[in-house]
């Protein structure tokens, strides 16, 4: 008896799942970083897995959530200041980060020594989306704004060196007194959402070529940033920006922050509203074509939100098997009751497959052949579309796994739930996505000729698998339409999927994943789509489960 209680003891309480390492206990990525080309990062990659599973970084996460960004327009004197202030488990997490190049690293390499180095950096970021999303805007954002920066001249010089350092700098001060930064975006506005050509802010030429821009946006991610990517309207139409926050004197530009948003996940990170009066901006690409420079950053966050929903799929079946493992229920293991056991091995197929499917995507941006180049086309907005609604389903269901304890906010998996929505909804939405993927298919035949060679090589191994090459072959060949394209993009999602299992079954458990995949995703009388655990195909749960997480 403590404190004179005796009401009851404390039993059948899962431990909490803490000192493990993310990496080594996950046999599918390791697999996937040595088959994509990046086996050379197999230590680093041990090294980060062993410090995010720390409790230390996990205690950070929830401080960064339970403590979440303020504003504050104006200091003691009255000036206006716009400085956003985080705890400071956040920057802990953000220096983290940073040393690990996570922002940048792919870029910091010489063409000649780069085999590989945007797979290494995606299994890293899948890591690190186990733990902590919100810290990640930032860090995407700032990985594809080099993408578009290092096509300009005067930024490759003056911004971009700096950028590629693994210091993380929190100071808000002239960037050039800074020793790393970073890099935000800023695309939306109240009137257009997707639809950003009717965007309105105006942009202006001054005499010595720079513009002056004038609007607003209605979603400006990470305002604390050191400069924004934005769209403006200038005579020549729609176009993109450089926006510093600081003038080189050292003054704020011309951005206002009027409030943070309050939203449902990513509660860490701070969203805004701002409004531009005069501020000062550096054309990026041509007037005019906005849109497709802007899009060369949106491409490589996209791939990073479906890197963000399997690294949140991976960390919450994780959670449900250790769970499953320690609770005992009807005289029973969780682990070792059937009906628990369909829907974990249920479960495990669908974090593996997109687990499979980003490293493969990852694999398409080291290399810039034709046939890469046109999967990174089609597959990217793709795979985002279908991962990203996947992990809002799987996220409820393991965390119904754990019951009650689940629901609450001790436990990471309320925050997972709330955070997968903005992955789905952020760099484009579901059917946006699904219309980009048509888009794709109209104006080439390549995206057909590359996916049908990337996927013939599975034929042969299953019944399901070759139905649906047949099903999505014949789709490929008849007109599209724009009703059908959700349709369209999940065949050709979860057929890649497949593909992509069979191609890794170099074991007999990777043999089980493969087969339960095509078995409950592929074949027409399965019966799969409703909920997780309701396919009438069997599966080897003992195989899967135990590839899923063995460290039990």
């Amino acid at each position: 008896m403590e404190h004179g209680y005796g009401t009851h003891a404390i039993t059948n309480q899962t431990p909490p799942l803490e000192g493990y390492n993310l990496f080594s206990t996950d046999q599918a990525l390791q697999e996937a970083v040595q088959r994509e080309g990046a086996g050379w990062a197999h230590t680093e990659l041990l090294s980060a897995g062993e410090a995010l599973g720390t409790s230390v970084v996990h205690e950070h996460a929830r401080l960064a959530n339970r403590f979440t960004p303020v504003l504050h327009n104006y200091n003691s004197q009255g000036e206006r200041i716009d400085w956003v202030e985080f705890h400071p488990s956040w920057h802990e997490l953000m220096r983290a980060i940073t040393a690990r190049g996570y922002h940048s690293s792919p870029w910091a390499v010489s063409p000649a020594a780069a085999s590989g180095k945007h797979t290494a950096r995606a299994a890293g970021y899948l890591l690190q989306a186990q733990v902590e999303c919100g810290t990640l805007c930032p860090i995407t954002m700032t990985y594809g704004a080099v993408a578009a920066m290092r096509r300009d001249a005067c930024l490759a010089r003056e911004w971009v060196p700096k950028l590629l350092t693994r210091e993380y700098d929190e100071r808000d001060v002239p960037f050039e007194s800074k020793r790393g930064g970073l890099v935000g975006m800023g695309m939306t506005e109240k009137q257009g959402g997707s639809d950003v050509r009717a965007n309105s802010t105006r942009a202006t030429r001054d005499a010595d070529g720079s513009y002056r821009i004038t609007g607003h946006k209605w979603f400006f991610s990470a305002p604390q940033c050191d400069a924004h990517l934005v769209l403006a309207q200038s005579p020549a139409g729609l176009s993109c920006f450089f926006m510093p926050r600081r003038l080189p004197d050292g003054t704020l530009n011309g951005i206002y922050i009027q409030r943070l948003k309050d939203k449902l996940g990513n509660r860490s990170n701070a969203s805004s509203e701002v409004e531009f009066i005069d501020a000062r901006a550096h054309l990026l690409g041509e007037e005019g074509r906005g849109v497709p420079t802007i899009l060369e950053m949106g491409t490589f966050t996209r791939l990073d939100c479906v890197l963000g929903s399997a690294g949140m799929m991976r960390q919450a079946v994780v959670q449900a098997l250790h769970h499953a493992h320690h609770r005992r229920a009807f005289g029973a293991r969780l682990i070792d009751q059937p009906l628990m056991r369909a829907v974990l091995a249920d479960l495990a197929l669908e974090s593996e497959a997109a687990t499979a499917l980003g490293m493969r995507l990852a694999r398409a941006f080291d290399s810039d052949t034709p046939a890469e180049l046109a999967l990174r086309r089609v597959l990217t907005s793709a795979a985002k579309f279908w991962v990203c609604k996947r992990g809002c389903e799987l996220a409820a269901e393991a965390m119904e796994v754990l019951g009650g304890n689940g629901y609450t906010e001790e436990l990471p998996l309320a925050r997972m739930a709330r955070e997968m929505p903005v992955n789905s909804i952020w760099e484009g939405s579901g059917n946006i996505m699904c219309l980009d993927v048509l888009r794709a298919f109209t104006k080439s035949a390549r995206p057909r000729e590359t996916l049908l060679q990337e996927l013939s090589p599975a034929r042969g191994h299953h019944a399901g698998f070759d139905a649906a090459f047949e099903r999505l072959s014949a789709a490929m060949e008849t007109p599209h339409h724009e009703a059908g394209a959700r349709r369209f993009t999940q065949q050709l999602v979860t057929l890649m999927q497949g593909a992509l299992l069979i191609g890794a079954a170099r074991n007999a458990a990777a043999t089980a994943v493969a087969e339960g995949f095509c078995s409950t995703r592929l074949c027409a009388d399965s019966g799969w789509g409703a909920v997780f655990g309701a396919s009438a195909s069997r599966l080897d749960s003992d195989a899967i489960l135990m590839r899923a997480w063995a460290t039990d």
